[in-house]
């Protein structure tokens, strides 16, 4: 049986202005491999809200499941939550349950829960909260989609505590072979290579050292003992 497949959607007009670098895709890619989801595509959309439900409905209707990152503060920008509910025809208010965290925490920090705090306790009808133990405010499944924060370390909180709750197949191993030729050399008998394992997937990412042309050929499924086999098999055929 294919393993569960998942798509990324990362929201922030920050991320396409190049003012912040993200670095949730490489985590969550990490994280889904060893679950054994497959990543099959990831999505960067501004803070617009006709963007972000447009993406939310496709993502969610051609994956098993959707996860996205930014948005879900309590700055006027913050519009994740609202969307995602307009993206399922869904009322979304503050609700008592998420209230209760914010509450707790900001009174053991001696702070006000002010309206603006109390936006990151709004929540689409019928969703369930993503534990968030790094700042308290959660995050929400509704269907198969999966809400969290674009802060790197809450977002990666997140998704630990979501991750045990899905069911995932075989994860994903990887074997990488280095070959100090270019890729025009390696294209042909590469080429036969992957033909002969069509269950794997192949990849040639070059690179450039001291001068010389080189690739790292990495192969990748689910099965070890055929991935052993292939590896033989690749390196009796790349030209030396």
């Amino acid at each position: 049986m294919p393993n569960p497949t998942a798509a990324m959607l990362v929201i922030g007009d920050e991320i396409l202005s190049g003012r912040t670098r993200d670095a949730n895709m490489h985590y969550l890619a990490g994280a889904l491999t060893t679950a054994g989801i497959d990543l099959r595509e990831v999505r960067v959309v501004s803070d617009d809200r006709s963007a972000i439900i447009d993406a939310v409905r496709a993502l969610s209707d051609d994956y098993a499941h959707v996860f996205t990152s930014g948005g879900i503060g309590p700055t006027h920008d913050d519009i994740t939550a609202d969307c995602i509910a307009a993206a399922f025809d869904t009322h979304i208010d503050v609700r008592d349950d998420a209230r209760a965290l914010l509450q707790a925490h900001y009174d053991r920090s001696g702070q006000e829960l002010n309206a603006a705090r109390l936006r990151m306790a709004r929540i689409p009808d019928g969703a369930t909260l993503i534990d968030n133990p790094v700042s308290t405010a959660p995050g929400f499944t509704i269907r198969n989609v999966h809400v969290m924060a674009g802060v790197p370390s809450v977002f990666q909180a997140m998704v630990a505590s979501i991750l045990p709750t899905l069911t995932g197949g075989a994860p994903m191993l990887s074997r990488t072979v280095r070959v100090m030729r270019g890729e025009g050399d390696i294209a042909g008998p590469l080429g036969q290579f992957a033909e002969s394992f069509p269950d794997l997937s192949v990849g040639s990412y070059p690179f450039q050292k001291d001068g010389i042309y080189g690739s790292n050929i990495v192969v990748r499924g689910a099965d070890a003992a055929r991935l052993d086999l292939a590896m033989d098999k690749l390196q009796h055929m790349l030209p030396t």
